[in-house]
């Protein structure tokens, strides 16, 4: 286990569900904030932000399962990101939590957004932080999130880059490919160099992912479309398969907590040509066959989550948008310009 940062300590919640762990801040009572990690990583992630808190909220940092030191159970990807929705408005249960404040980074934003979407009066604020687009991760086109193929083919669990999936699996710690760990950190997860001070931490949280067709990466189905393989219907990464994930409904519901979103211009994991996505990767040649901008666009991840919040306040809710000079971590690239905008917002709701 990674040490802790002095003042948050580590408990174990039996749900009903999946024993959790959660990252408590010891040193403050106040609103509850819940903040949610994203794939490959765990509450570790979350240390200083928690510290960091205005006075009068408290911060609980779960891992998810499959990820850090909760539970290890099956992913259900019919349920898009349902089953991590429901373990986290579980874990508000055994805390006797009634609202909170959710934050939700990466994957993570899409599984705030479903527990927005299924259980909106126990969310008092919504705080994306370089989310999955509401339309999922892959295989869509245009601001509304139309898919590209009925089966969509491209995205999820077939997706997975084979030597990340093998480094993560034999727990490798160095730096001797660009598909290790610590390589994916500093190169995807940060951007122009930044090495973070809590690097070790950020590896070791990494390094808990749970691998297997049913967590991490998933399972795939063969397709006849390009690039050869559909999603599947086990674990992470089909959870945002778009058939899977569509949380785009939050525009229309009746209570609609306020909502801050941020993001770094220099992301490259969620963006509007991302390079993880592998029409973006076909475009530029790194996958053969690419049928071309008409059959497989680059998905427009950014520009859709904006349609989707524009829709929001349109509806009568609330967003403001956030762009920091930074990659996919604005929490630890950016710690203090992300701060004051959680603060602010934590004020506001």
């Amino acid at each position: 286990m990674t040490d802790l940062l002095p003042g948050i300590s580590l408990r174990h919640v039996e749900t009903g569900r999946v024993r959790t762990a959660v990252l408590v801040d010891d040193r403050t009572e106040g609103e509850a904030v819940v903040l949610v990690h994203g794939n490959v990583s765990s509450s570790i992630f979350w240390q200083e932000t928690m510290l960091a808190l205005p006075q009068g909220f408290r911060a609980f940092a779960p891992d998810l399962r499959g990820f850090g030191a909760t539970e290890t159970a099956p992913v259900d990807a019919t349920r898009g990101l349902g089953d991590f929705a429901d373990d986290v408005v579980a874990l508000l249960d055994a805390l006797g939590l009634d609202t909170a404040h959710l934050v939700g980074w990466s994957m993570g934003g899409g599984v705030v957004s479903r527990v927005l979407l299924d259980a909106p009066d126990r969310v008092a604020s919504l705080t994306l932080v370089a989310p999955v687009s509401p339309y999922g991760f892959g295989g869509t086109k245009g601001a509304d999130g139309v898919r590209t193929t009925d089966d969509d083919a491209g995205a999820g669990g077939g997706g997975a880059n084979p030597e990340f999936v093998a480094a993560l699996r034999e727990g490798d710690r160095g730096d001797g490919s660009p598909n290790t760990p610590r390589n994916v950190l500093n190169g995807f997860y940060v951007a122009d160099g930044f090495r973070a001070p809590l690097e070790e931490a950020y590896v070791d949280s990494m390094l808990t992912t749970a691998i297997g067709d049913d967590n991490y990466p998933g399972d795939a189905a063969a397709s006849q479309n390009w690039p050869g393989f559909a999603a599947g219907t086990r674990g992470v990464l089909n959870t945002m398969a778009p058939k899977h994930h569509d949380v785009s409904g939050i525009a229309d519901l009746a209570t609609k907590p306020p909502i801050l979103w941020v993001h770094g211009s220099k992301d490259a994991i969620v963006a509007d040509e991302s390079l993880f996505d592998l029409a973006t990767l076909g475009k530029l040649g790194a996958v053969p066959g690419w049928p071309g901008e008409e059959a497989a666009p680059p998905q427009p991840m950014k520009l859709q989550t904006r349609a989707v919040l524009d829709r929001y306040a349109a509806h009568g809710g609330s967003y403001r948008e956030v762009e920091l000079d930074c990659g996919h971590s604005p929490q630890v690239e950016k710690p203090a310009e992300f701060q004051a905008a959680l603060a602010a917002h934590l004020a506001g709701a």
